[in-house]
């Protein structure tokens, strides 16, 4: 009886967070090695399939870098890297393409509606417009050639909407089509929050490998709770915020100048990550938000 007693009070935790966020579009952005765990990415699916039950309208938008890196080698394709970024030329976008939408876009859908959701594929090339982006060497300033990687120049929210007045959960492929019909591979966290900032989501999550930001890179434990963003110049100087997590951190303040409520960076190797970052008052990962947000 302690235990269904237990069960019953988690659940009158989760109601003013489940009143408050009815209604509500969260962009949820899958990556990194979870991708790779089928456990992993099956629970959280099935945390997003509950966000659409109790009535928040989720759209996922993923990546695929390891699946595309496996394919590549299967077919032994050879990759290179201009200045750590793989080269896309004709041959790669095509198995970009070919993974993204029929590999790992397709074990998402199939995974939620496993767990009783109503899903919906949805091809980026549909909803992003995209243009060739370059890389700038570290060393000489000088711009390089990346192939067929592009940035965002606009987004087309119809299909995720139309999907969402259909009542199933939009699940989007980072991928862009230029103006002369050309695709290209879009960064997946940039594609996130734009589409998060195009939709005017009230939340963006991250869901990744990395519990959120650190305070010290070597321990997991020292996870700062909450970011504001006149906080990020300091936190970028003093070296908390380096390497990967300063652009991504960025991109989430250049999310909340758009409109976005608070934005999320949780760890998916912890299941329900999801569930409990939205629906507990303490949270279990990094929350961003704008200097004059009330916590």
């Amino acid at each position: 009886m302690n235990d269904l007693i237990a069960k019953a009070s988690i659940l009158v935790e989760a109601l003013p967070f489940i009143q408050k966020f009815r209604k509500s579009l969260v962009v949820i952005k899958c990556g990194g090695s979870i991708m790779e765990d089928p456990e992993l990415v099956k629970s959280a699916m099935c945390d997003v399939v509950l966000l659409e039950a109790i009535g928040i309208r989720p759209i996922v938008v993923h990546g695929g870098g390891k699946a595309i890196s496996a394919e590549l080698k299967r077919q032994e394709i050879p990759v290179r890297f201009v200045n750590g970024l793989r080269y896309t030329d004709d041959r790669t976008i095509g198995i970009v393409d070919d993974v993204l939408h029929n590999v790992v876009n397709a074990n998402l859908v199939q995974l939620g509606e496993n767990a009783g959701g109503k899903m919906r594929g949805i091809s980026g090339k549909k909803v992003l417009r995209a243009e060739r982006t370059y890389s700038t060497d570290p060393v000489t300033g000088k711009s390089e050639d990346i192939g067929f990687v592009g940035k965002v120049s606009g987004v087309d929210i119809s299909p995720i909407l139309e999907a969402l007045e259909a009542n199933t959960i939009p699940v989007v492929t980072p991928l862009g089509t230029g103006a002369d019909g050309q695709i290209y591979n879009i960064n997946a966290d940039t594609a996130a929050s734009e589409i998060a900032k195009a939709l005017r989501a009230r939340k963006l999550v991250f869901v990744s490998d990395v519990p959120g930001v650190l305070r010290d890179r070597e321990d997991e434990n020292s996870v700062i709770p909450t970011i504001r963003t006149d906080e990020i110049a300091k936190l970028s100087a003093d070296g908390i915020l380096s390497g990967g997590m300063l652009p991504k951190v960025q991109s989430c303040a250049e999310a909340l100048n758009a409109g976005i409520n608070k934005v999320h960076l949780i760890d998916g190797r912890l299941h329900h990550s999801l569930l409990l970052e939205i629906f507990t008052e303490d949270g279990v990962g990094t929350q961003i938000i704008r200097p004059d947000s009330i916590l």
